[in-house]
């Protein structure tokens, strides 16, 4: 937990987190379902009172009765989504026979998405990197900024104030985990979007709770 707090003041974030039992889970009925692209929102009646939830974007009815495992609790998060800052709420899997993937504030709401044969061609300057470049030079860009062209293969909005950005340009090697790079950005995007960003190159990130991050691209902006 101590480790959360640090690096999470690190990264300057104004959200804080309650992680202390990840495992546990919540019950409840739904009072209210609100949709928006990633996720799920749910407002649920549980035995301690109504709370919160987001889980991946599935259909979830009014009355339902619904558990979200895997949870982890963050105070003061806002949806720019729905437009609304949240004194608490649960991020988490929806459980039993509607169960989807687990939503994690880090590592987005699924795997990447199939978008086919993915050729993207190099940015040019400078700076301009491919994102195996990026990955395997990733001591040398330390801190540095970079330019990289690449398409988006998952798009995470509005988690601790930013979107989470998967891109991939055809270089690297899914084997090795050298084909794709996260950003993370103010601006918007759209699955199959070649996008071209720029941002400082940031390593060894550890947002604890087990996400950790060996190279990522942060503050960038996006140009299409």
């Amino acid at each position: 937990m101590k480790l959360l707090w640090v690096a999470l003041a690190m990264l300057c974030i104004s959200v804080s987190w309650a992680a202390d039992n990840p495992a546990a889970s919540v019950s409840g009925t739904v009072l209210e379902a609100k949709e928006v692209e990633s996720y799920t929102y749910l407002r649920l009646k549980t035995k301690d009172g109504e709370t919160w939830a987001a889980v991946a974007r599935t259909p979830v009815k009014k009355g339902a009765e619904v558990t979200i495992d895997n949870v982890m609790v963050m105070t003061n998060f806002e949806s720019k989504s729905l437009k609304r800052k949240f004194e608490k709420i649960v991020f988490g899997s929806l459980g039993g026979a509607a169960a989807g993937p687990a939503v994690s504030p880090h590592s987005g709401v699924a795997k990447a998405t199939d978008v086919g044969n993915v050729k993207v061609a190099k940015a040019t300057g400078p700076n301009a990197r491919t994102v195996a470049e990026i990955v395997t030079q990733k001591g040398d860009l330390k801190n540095k900024t970079v330019l990289v062209r690449g398409k988006v293969v998952k798009f995470t909005p509005d988690i601790l104030g930013k979107n989470w950005v998967h891109l991939q340009d055809g270089s690297g090697s899914a084997k090795d985990n050298t084909h794709d790079v996260l950003v993370t950005t103010k601006d918007q995007a759209k699955i199959g979007d070649v996008v071209v960003a720029k941002g400082v190159v940031h390593t060894d990130k550890d947002l604890g709770s087990g996400y950790s991050y060996k190279v990522l691209i942060e503050e960038a902006v996006l140009q299409k």
